[in-house]
């Protein structure tokens, strides 16, 4: 039976900005500014679809073995995106907790300060929520809730015959499960995101660019995930 409910939880791996800037002979960062407007309306297109937490991955561990002026740019861009969000006045905005999830002590000090700011000015924003995943890897995130889980037991506090899947699950940075991945531009691969809280999600990869995806095919997408049957291991 189909599920005939549309997702709650949705997470996007943005594919494919610089080669939708090599199409259109641009340079690579333009590619990265035309992703960047595009999150402005898949949000919006979420909201109108009952879509109350959306999870983006904008910046893989990998991503810093670009080059140098690639990586510069893209934290400035971030900066700007994390600024624009802390100032908003737009009364949608005011209802969006947003989050940044990934090893932040690795980012640029002006960034971690951006990132802290529009935590601190958004924590008690209700009821949609945003987490932006930002040098952040799922291998990484397992790893760290394993460090942190192996800490509680070096002092005491956690018996390891009690740790289980839930006691993983409460050390990671994102404890919420995505219904629904979509990555774009064609490629089927899943890329490190979301490794955990990925095990019966929906995933879509549509053959269109990030700058490209469109609202029709975001419907298109919803549509299909309705009609699909989640067993969940059931049957």
């Amino acid at each position: 039976m189909a599920t005939t409910e549309g997702p709650k939880h949705v997470g996007f791996i943005l594919d494919g900005n610089r080669r939708y800037a090599r199409r259109l002979a641009m340079q690579p960062w333009k590619g990265h500014e035309a992703g960047l407007d595009n999150v402005e309306r898949v949000l919006r297109w979420c909201k109108e679809l009952g879509v109350m937490e959306v999870t983006l991955y904008t910046f893989s561990m990998q991503n810093f073995k670009r080059s140098p002026d690639e990586v510069k740019f893209l934290m400035r861009l971030f900066v700007k995106a994390a600024d624009d969000l802390a100032s908003s006045d737009d009364p949608d905005k005011r209802l969006v907790r947003v989050r940044f999830i990934g090893r932040k002590r690795l980012l640029p000090r002006e960034v971690q300060d951006a990132i802290a700011r529009v935590e601190e000015e958004t924590k008690d924003n209700v009821p949609y929520r945003l987490n932006v995943a930002l040098a952040y890897g799922g291998r990484e995130e397992v790893t760290d809730a394993c460090r942190e889980v192996a800490r509680l037991v070096l002092r005491g506090e956690l018996s390891p015959d009690d740790i289980d899947e839930s006691t993983i699950q409460e050390h990671l940075y994102l404890q919420s499960e995505p219904d629904m991945i979509i990555r774009t531009s064609g490629e089927h691969r899943t890329s490190n995101f979301l490794i955990w809280q990925s095990w019966y999600s929906e995933w879509f990869f549509p053959e269109k660019m990030w700058p490209e995806l469109e609202k029709d095919d975001f419907v298109a997408m919803f549509e299909e995930f309705k009609r699909r049957e989640r067993r969940f291991g059931r049957k």
